[in-house]
C-alpha cells in the first residue's frame, strides 16, 4: 500500500502496518486502548533502528531515549481483521536532553484516523538511569529525521 496517499496530519510518517488480530479485541468487541500504546512504541523502535540507533547501539553508548509522558486521544474503533498504519513523526528536540514524537493510526480501507498521540523522550544513561546530554550519535541519527518547523 502507498500509505502516502494516507490523510496524514504531517508530511512523510515513519510507518508500520499491522493487522488486528483476535488477541487484540476487549470485553467491549473491539481494539484494546493498551494495543494502541504497544503499536505507537513499536513505530517508534523500528524508527529508531531505520535511523541506525538499535538496542546494540544504545547500550554501546550507554544512553538511551526513555518515555516520560505519552498523551493518547482515542477518536474510532478498530475491529478484528482490519489493517492499520501507525505513522511517527519526530515533531520537537531540543539537540540537548529531550525529543517528541507524535503518532497517528490510520485504517487505510476508509483512511478514518483512529488514534493521535504524543510522547515525550527524555535521554538517560542507561548504567544509572539518570538523565544525560544526547551524545553527538544521537544528533547524527535522530537529527535528519526531525521536522522541520
Amino acid at each position: 500500500m502507498n500509505t502516502a496517499v494516507l490523510p496524514w496530519d504531517l508530511p512523510a510518517p515513519y510507518t508500520l502496518a499491522t493487522r488486528v488480530m483476535a488477541t487484540d479485541i476487549d470485553g467491549l468487541n473491539h481494539t484494546n486502548n493498551a494495543v494502541y500504546v504497544n503499536w505507537c512504541q513499536q513505530v517508534a523502535w523500528a524508527h529508531s533502528v531505520a535511523l541506525g540507533l538499535d538496542l546494540a547501539r544504545y547500550r554501546e553508548l550507554d544512553r538511551a531515549m526513555a518515555i516520560t509522558r505519552s498523551e493518547y486521544d482515542y477518536l474510532q474503533a478498530s475491529r478484528e481483521g482490519e489493517e492499520v498504519i501507525v505513522g511517527t513523526w519526530i515533531v520537537d528536540w531540543d539537540r540537548k536532553l529531550t525529543m517528541q514524537r507524535r503518532f497517528q493510526v490510520i485504517r487505510p480501507a476508509d483512511g478514518a484516523t483512529l488514534l493521535r498521540a504524543r510522547m515525550r523522550f527524555a535521554c538517560i544513561e542507561l548504567s544509572s538511569g539518570r538523565p544525560r546530554r544526547m551524545p553527538r550519535e544521537f544528533l547524527e541519527g535522530y537529527g535528519p529525521a526531525v521536522l522541520a518547523g
